[in-house]
């Protein structure tokens, strides 16, 4: 559900302000106002009404510049959300056949901004400010492929060492030519 209420935009940690920016959240649009970019979260203000709305970090699960008419007819910043935000939608889906597949747990926003050679700065604020914000459950470790054995040394896992082996050869001629530079005449 959105709930647009009047609020001030966030005083600290702003990576960019966006002024005469539209924002459309599914299909709903909500006119023109001040997109904020900030290091807590990402909130839009109307110019007439002075009314908006605030995006927490942890519910944008992507977001990205979409320059394809097809899918919207303005180049825009996209974020997909992890939640349902617009009440008439959610009414118009309940009043539907009642089938479960229909109901969608996401939505949409899309801010437009009147000078479009300024989505790739929106874009680099909101990846910045995202990686302030990690997903917890995110399996990605980053440890890699590293195995702890002792305090300070690791281990490879059994299928990166069996790659590992066709090397041994090398590594001994490596070791056999390091003589080669014995005879060599220091350099005072």
């Amino acid at each position: 559900m959105v709930v647009l209420s009047s609020f001030p935009p966030p005083a600290e940690g702003i990576k960019l302000v966006q002024p005469n920016t539209g924002a459309f959240i599914n299909t709903r649009d909500l006119g023109q106002g001040t997109l904020y970019i900030a290091e807590s979260r990402v909130s839009w203000v109307s110019t007439l009404s002075g009314q908006g709305f605030s995006l927490e970090y942890p519910h944008i699960s992507l977001h990205a510049v979409s320059k394809d008419p097809a899918a919207f007819p303005q180049e825009c910043l996209y974020l997909m959300l992890d939640s349902r935000l617009d009440e008439t939608d959610e009414v118009l889906e309940n009043d539907d056949s009642g089938d479960e597949e229909s109901t969608s747990e996401m939505s949409e926003v899309r801010f437009i901004p009147e000078d479009r050679g300024t989505l790739d700065a929106m874009y680099h604020a909101m990846t910045v400010c995202q990686t302030l914000h990690p997903d917890p459950n995110d399996s990605v470790s980053d440890e890699g492929d590293f195995e702890d054995t002792e305090e300070g040394e690791y281990c490879l896992d059994a299928g990166e060492s069996a790659d590992n082996d066709h090397d041994n050869g090398e590594t001994e001629n490596m070791e056999s030519d390091m003589g080669q530079f014995e005879d060599a005449d220091p350099e005072h």
